[in-house]
């Protein structure tokens, strides 16, 4: 649950990024300042990206393995 709930947090972190940088362009006349501050936002959307990649399929993991291991305790009582 605890795994699940910091990917969701951080999903609804990730998608506030996108907004803020999707409404808030950058100005600037220099193209090294503009070349630079997409780097920035690429490199922080991807790594909140993979943040929450990461917690998802550790939630799904845990979750299958939940499951698996309830199955097993009804096999072995039956």
């Amino acid at each position: 649950m605890i795994s699940g709930g910091l990917a969701i947090a951080s999903y609804s972190l990730l998608n506030a990024i996108a907004i803020s940088f999707a409404t808030n362009p950058i100005h600037s006349q220099n193209q090294l300042t503009i070349r630079i501050s997409s780097a920035v936002r690429t490199l922080v959307l991807g790594a909140v990206t993979l943040g929450t990649g990461v917690f998802a399929i550790v939630a799904l993991g845990l979750f299958a393995l939940g499951i698996q291991l309830l199955l097993q305790q009804l096999r072995q009582k039956s």
